[in-house]
């Protein structure tokens, strides 16, 4: 049976390691501990019943109670499966960074590595060149220098 606990906001993962720890020291049944990226104030435990989960989340910290309802795997296997999403950012794209400390800010592509799903990008703003490694998640493609190039070609021709 899936169960689903609520936890504190950004306290998913210490809670998971609290519940595992707590788990192998009395040797409770609980088989899978998953926090799905991007939900924020859920856990979800794999355990026999609910009372080995009770037990397992007895009044540890951050733990804020456990849903009544349990959950088919179907349900949340959208959110546990990694979904291999094609790499549409190239180098020489202009891209918007959308994480911390430079949100906002406005870079160039200088290198893609899609194994390790990162950019590596020159911010426009700054006075000096800098190259920085972000995540792909944490840019968004704003134009495309190439297709850019291109349309400003056919404008000439079509005046």
């Amino acid at each position: 049976m899936i169960f689903v606990i609520r936890v504190t906001t950004n306290k998913e993962d210490q809670v998971a390691d609290l519940i595992a720890d707590r788990a192998k020291r009395k040797a409770l049944n609980v088989a899978s501990i998953t926090r799905p990226h991007g939900t924020r104030g859920y856990l979800f435990i794999e355990a026999d019943n609910r009372e080995t989960l009770e037990e397992a989340c007895y009044n540890l910290q951050y733990v804020k109670g456990i849903i009544s309802k349990t959950v088919s795997y179907e349900e949340i296997k959208n959110m546990i499966e990694p979904i291999i999403a094609e790499v549409k950012i190239e180098k020489g794209d202009i891209v918007e960074i959308i994480a911390e400390p430079f949100k906002k800010s406005k870079a160039k592509v200088i290198m893609v590595d899609k194994s390790k799903e990162e950019v590596v990008v020159e911010l426009l703003e700054a006075a000096v060149p800098i190259p920085i490694t972000v995540k792909i998640d944490n840019v968004r493609v704003i134009r495309r220098e190439e297709k850019e190039a291109e349309e400003e070609e056919k404008d000439k021709y079509e005046d």
